[in-house]
């Protein structure tokens, strides 16, 4: 089956850091993809880029936890929309690190957008798709039940050229979807279920806990699993920072990852995760109970991001090479 182009204009750039705390060294590690973990860290205090989905469900762990101040950090939170909505907290050093899904990262780098702050890094995973985990939700009550209903339809996402978009048009062509009839628009995930209700779109691609809320309290119901087929089990996401603020807090960043790395490893954990998702996503007991997870993977591994890539230009969504190993910055002894 042939495939559609899928337009990209994704501008993603990272953040110049601050000055390290006390005099503290600033030295780049040796190895520019290893970082130096030993020694106090160069910046405490760090605000690190959110959502409030399941996602970064090891970020509330590893706070919760402890982890990240046994390191030596202070984590400020600050909620964005989606990767893009990152962009401007990066460039006005309003963000360290940022949770972001991995085609605005790599898109943004094959188009050099950070290169004055030396590039995007990326220093942890974050998620990777399961079945059930991203799905495209209609009203209970509406004509459309199918992929093909969704042909003249509008969907809203969360952002534009994102993993959400490139992951519903790959898998709407998938089932025969005139993807050119699909219109898409642009809404925060809390606010899709009664963008659905309302009739302001006609379905909507949602996430978790969003999907089972939105299942329980309004009876919307399942058009398209965009985790299966051409995606199925994806990465989708992880955390980054800028080679700049890398090189200039090795310290700081490899007190994040071992953190993360924490976090990441009891995010599995159901019973640890629901009593989080009521506090940080605003869902109810009963919901944060059925939600659907995704993978925590614990490591960054290259062979597995590249995937990424690949289907990025298989649909056209990058129109050159991406090797995606320079980008990572693997924890000491990695």
């Amino acid at each position: 089956m042939s495939i559609r182009g899928i337009a990209l204009a994704t501008m993603l750039a990272t953040v110049a850091s601050c000055g390290a705390l006390g005099g503290t060294e600033q030295a780049p590690p040796a190895d520019a993809n290893s970082s130096n973990a030993s020694g106090p860290v160069e910046k405490k205090k760090i605000v690190l880029g959110t959502m409030p989905v399941l996602d970064v469900a090891s970020i509330h762990v590893a706070l919760k936890k402890g982890y990240f101040e046994a390191e030596g950090l202070e984590v400020e939170l600050k909620t964005i929309q989606g990767g893009a909505q990152a962009i401007p907290g990066l460039i006005n050093q309003e963000l360290d690190f940022t949770f972001g899904n991995w085609v605005s990262f790599f898109s943004a780098e094959a188009k050099e957008a950070a290169k004055a702050v030396d590039g995007i890094k990326l220093v942890a995973d974050g998620y990777q798709a399961k079945p059930e985990m991203f799905l495209i939700l209609a009203d209970g009550n509406s004509a459309i039940k199918g992929p093909k209903d969704l042909e003249g339809k509008t969907i809203a996402i969360n952002t534009f050229k994102n993993i959400a978009e490139l992951t519903a048009k790959a898998t709407l062509e998938a089932a025969n979807v005139d993807v050119s009839k699909v219109k898409f628009v642009e809404y925060a995930f809390p606010d899709m279920q009664a963008a659905v209700q309302n009739k302001s779109v006609d379905a909507a691609f949602m996430v978790e806990p969003f999907i089972t809320r939105a299942q329980r309290a309004a009876g919307q119901v399942k058009v398209l699993d965009a985790a299966t087929g051409p995606t199925d089990n994806i990465p989708i996401a992880g955390y980054a920072t800028s080679g700049k603020f890398a090189k200039a807090n090795p310290k700081t960043v490899a007190a994040f990852q071992r953190a993360m790395a924490k976090g990441q490893a009891d995010a599995a954990d159901r019973p640890t995760v629901e009593p989080l998702l009521v506090e940080y996503a605003k869902v109810d007991k009963e919901t944060a109970g059925l939600v659907h997870f995704g993978a925590f993977p614990t490591t960054l591994d290259a062979t597995r991001l590249q995937r990424v890539v690949q289907l990025m230009q298989r649909y056209q969504m990058l129109d050159k090479e991406l090797d995606v190993k320079p980008m990572l910055i693997q924890p000491s002894g990695s």
